[in-house]
């Protein structure tokens, strides 16, 4: 009898080990982050940089898109998002406040939607 119950158990334990999702290292995420120039890229990619677990940040100016490899075991995309707003950029989920907007440099102050 102890032992069908510990065979139980031993089932139940490794069908709920399997069953928890995996978090990838290696995660890849584009993201839209509104920004103009070359101060706007270095900001972008130093906010991105500063959440634990980014790999990698490259943001272009001419599509406004934020290329990151990420460990989702360390972080979210939502957090790096946050970390881009707080210094006055845009994303599609975050939204920067007025006053850290209104203190970027004028060129790199782009059309709000």
């Amino acid at each position: 009898m102890k032992n069908i119950i510990l065979g139980m158990m031993l089932l139940f334990v490794t069908l709920s080990i399997s069953a928890q999702e995996k978090k990838n290292k290696n995660a890849q995420y584009n993201i839209e982050v509104n920004g103009n120039c070359e101060m706007c890229k270095k900001r972008i990619e130093k906010a991105a940089f500063s959440i634990k677990g980014v790999k990698s940040a490259q943001w272009h100016t001419d599509d406004h898109m934020l290329h990151l490899i990420i460990n989702e075991e360390k972080c979210t995309i939502l957090d790096i998002k946050k970390a881009i707003a707080s210094v006055g950029h845009d994303t599609d989920e975050v939204k920067t406040t007025q006053d850290v907007y209104d203190n970027l440099h004028g060129c790199c102050k782009y059309e709000r939607k």
